[in-house]
């Protein structure tokens, strides 16, 4: 054997490139989909939790959020206020936030997305199929108050 065939020149290995990415979108009016986003939002913004979730607010946002009780046009009072923000200041926690409220108007009801459920067992033929959609109510929110 030849000594120099064996030794052939040693693999590179490819460069690996690493880019490091901002998602950002835009929603339906136009404007920065990121949750803390500044860009274009002049008025105050508030995050409410309605059942168990928090919602990012503005007056004149319409938002889905878990059903409530009501019929539509009635006015709804939302408490669970955790953080408002306007173009000078942030405001958070209880102690910050003592008597704030926002109301709402309800929009109307519906029913959210099908979600099936596909239940399988393995060589016995067992097969269930089940679908379900969550009630949702859509508000509008009127008045962010209380904040001074």
């Amino acid at each position: 054997m030849n000594i120099a065939s064996t030794s052939a020149t040693p693999r590179l290995r490819p460069r690996r490139i690493r880019i490091a990415m901002v998602y950002t979108f835009h929603t339906s009016h136009g404007r920065c989909g990121d949750f803390f986003c500044s860009e274009g939002h002049d008025s105050v913004y508030a995050v409410v939790r309605s059942g168990g979730k928090q919602y990012r607010v503005e007056e004149g946002a319409e938002i889905t959020v878990g059903k409530i009780a009501g019929n539509a046009g009635d006015k709804i009072t939302l408490d669970q206020i955790l953080f408002v923000a306007d173009s000078e200041a942030i405001k958070a926690g209880p102690s910050a936030l003592k008597g704030a409220h926002i109301t709402a108007e309800i929009v109307g009801h519906a029913k959210g997305p099908k979600v099936d459920v596909l239940r399988y067992k393995n060589k016995t033929r067992q097969r269930r199929s089940r679908g379900h959609r969550q009630d949702e109510t859509t508000i509008r929110i009127l008045k962010i108050e209380g904040l001074h």
